[in-house]
């Protein structure tokens, strides 16, 4: 029996009460990878507990939507860390890009051009523990 291949559309309120409440990445360097993501997207620290028995940190990124870094001193980054691959899709205000670019370079991050083009303005970059992050003009229409 074959596949359903079928793509439905779907809107935010056929999700039955689900959403991301947070992201944990690993990092040698916790507090050097927290000051990079307040001085580059503004993401503000915010108390937690931690008892988890290594150096962590967690950051709000907006209102219910958390980043918790980890110490890992072997981390690595993926090779699929890619634009087909693995990598986090942030909105961002359009008229922020260049300002974003700016912070972003000067805080050791890669940019990164599209491999694709799509309608809305967007660009990737990689930060210095190697993940790939992917700004998007935010308030754009969905493909079709």
């Amino acid at each position: 029996m074959a596949a359903d291949t079928r793509v439905e559309r779907v809107s935010e309120t056929d999700t039955p009460g689900s959403s991301i409440a947070h992201f944990t990445l690993a990092t040698r360097d916790v507090d050097a990878t927290s000051r990079f993501f307040q001085a580059t997207l503004f993401w503000k620290p915010i108390a937690r507990p931690n008892n988890i028995g290594i150096p962590a940190a967690w950051l709000r990124i907006a209102p219910n939507q958390e980043l918790h870094l980890i110490e890992v001193l072997d981390f690595e980054s993926s090779r699929f860390e890619r634009e087909f691959g693995r990598h986090f899709a942030i909105n961002y205000a359009h008229d922020q890009f260049p300002a974003l670019r700016a912070r972003l370079t000067d805080h050791g991050a890669e940019l990164i051009p599209p491999e694709r083009p799509t309608p809305f303005e967007r660009f990737f970059f990689r930060d210095p523990n190697g993940y790939l992050f992917e700004i998007i003009a935010a308030d754009h229409a969905p493909e079709a």
